[in-house]
């Protein structure tokens, strides 16, 4: 699609998605669900905290009135809050207003179902059409017809009684800290986290427009570590913008990332039988530590393309209680049909008073191996990933690696890039091998230019977890090449380690 990706339609605030484009949307969604329905569309809008996301909220509420359907306003809240509110409280559908972990310059809009599931394609393939059509194609209601906005903070509130009742424990005599990353979830984790009783402690909870993101939240979890070691507190969360993702701490500094968290949980749910189908949705970017620890568990696993939206509908087909990704995301089908933050956090604090230890723990048998990814830009991708050398060094790789690591090489959806990652025993070998195959690349004149990126990423440095865990650095490169190419300058290589790709 033009527009809408698998994470909605996403760019720079008035440059790449503009106060335009959120009216026509705005006009489309009002159309289509006010002459679906026969009366007036009832629709729900959340957004984040950036500057622009007011705008937009306000452009889209103008789009929706003025084809004849109700704005409904949750104001500052998360994504997966829309989620749940759409689907509890009748909504036709609702619309999240957030760039999740990119800069505050950045902003999207996220269309959601009635089931509270990221629109279908169908759908949003017919809203794209619209986006560049006339806008006089949709006629503008007119006395009665116009609709109404409605001021909608209590289902806010809902939203926190819902999570607060998924707990049937207290979390009395805990230190917990949170990072909101001065995003959404500054409205909700504190009120989530002390109504249970914990001792609560916050950082990054002022936004003021610009600071979403910066220096805080799930990518740049080493502020949290430090403040969870100097305070001396149990465990910790970091969130990210719209608080659709988690990364715990632990009491050490060690960073429990998504792939450990499905560890934690699923074993957790086996013990307690809440994991009838044995089975957890992950993505092929899941580390194989996780994979061999399931299997030393008894616990079965799918794999899915990267991607929240791939990891809900194999959970949906497969009928699965659990899924997610290494950055955070964790659906846990029981409760919501996308990925959640605080929900999240809630279930690791559940595992951990249920076992009756810390989190540190709970990682004990998972060692997670050394991940390296390197983006090379190539002029071909299809004639890259078919080429014999290149197979035949993945080959001969994969063969010396055996059973202590493995190689994933695959196309980029979005850019020309093929993206080569490979996990070891050890840093070196792992960057020795990802090396070679770029190297194998380079040599056969598959790269246009010599440089490696990887975008929609920050900087992030993670602590070892218990036993085995790289720390590792991803690096955000979406402004630095803005600013290379206004300046004239030539883009220089990088070479990068990750533990998360979106």
């Amino acid at each position: 699609m033009k527009y809408f990706g698998t994470d909605g339609f996403r760019g720079e605030a008035n440059k790449d998605l503009n106060v335009y484009h959120a009216f026509k949307i705005g006009r489309f969604l009002g159309d289509y669900f006010n002459k679906d329905k026969g009366f007036a569309g009832k629709i729900v809008i959340g957004k984040d905290t950036r500057r622009s996301s007011y705008m937009f909220e306000d452009a889209l509420a103008a789009g929706i009135t003025s084809s004849g359907s109700n704005a409904h306003l949750l104001h500052v809240t998360t994504t997966p809050s829309v989620s749940y509110i759409v689907r509890s409280e009748d909504f036709d559908c609702g619309v999240m207003i957030t760039a999740s972990h990119n800069p505050y310059h950045d902003n999207g809009i996220k269309i959601i179902n009635s089931k509270g599931e990221k629109m279908e394609d169908e759908f949003l393939e017919k809203l794209e059409a619209y986006i560049d059509a006339d806008i006089e194609d949709i006629p503008l209601a007119q006395g009665d017809k116009i609709g109404r906005t409605v001021d909608f903070i209590g289902g806010r509130n809902r939203y926190i009684a819902f999570l607060i009742q998924t707990v049937d424990k207290s979390f009395e005599g805990i230190k917990v800290g949170l990072d909101c990353a001065n995003g959404a979830s500054f409205t909700i984790a504190k009120p989530v986290y002390d109504a249970l009783g914990a001792d609560t402690y916050v950082i990054n909870d002022k936004p003021d427009g610009f600071n979403i993101n910066v220096d805080a939240g799930s990518t740049h979890i080493e502020h949290l570590q430090k403040y969870v070691k100097e305070n001396h507190l149990d465990i910790g969360f970091a969130f990210d913008g719209d608080a659709d993702r988690c990364i715990a701490v632990d009491s050490d500094g060690n960073v429990v990332d998504g792939d450990a968290i499905l560890y934690i949980c699923g074993k957790h749910m086996k013990d307690e039988g809440k994991l009838e189908s044995n089975t957890i949705a992950t993505t092929i970017m899941s580390n194989i530590g996780l994979y061999k620890a399931l299997d030393n568990i008894g616990i079965g696993y799918v794999k899915t393309k990267v991607g929240d939206k791939y990891v809900h509908i194999a959970m949906d087909e497969e009928g699965l209680e659990i899924g997610g990704e290494q950055s955070g995301h964790i659906i846990f089908s029981k409760y919501a049909n996308t990925g959640d933050g605080i929900l999240t956090s809630l279930r690791i604090m559940e595992a951990m008073i249920d076992q009756k230890t810390d989190l540190k723990s709970l990682t004990r048998d998972l060692t997670i191996y050394p991940q390296v990814l390197v983006n090379v830009r190539v002029k071909d991708k299809e004639e890259t990933l078919s080429n014999e050398k290149i197979n035949a060094k993945i080959d001969e790789i994969t063969k010396e690696l055996g059973d202590s690591g493995r190689v994933l090489v695959r196309a980029s959806g979005t850019e020309p890039l093929i993206r080569v990652m490979v996990e070891a025993s050890t840093d070196q070998l792992a960057d020795k091998y990802a090396n070679e195959i770029k190297d194998e690349m380079a040599k056969l004149g598959l790269e246009p230019t010599s440089f490696d990126y990887t975008t929609d990423a920050d900087p992030i440095k993670r602590s070892p977890i218990p036993r085995s865990y790289t720390t590792q650095l991803r690096v955000q490169t979406k402004t630095f090449h803005r600013v290379t190419n206004h300046c004239g300058l030539p883009r220089t290589e990088k070479f990068l380690r990750t533990r998360d790709l979106q």
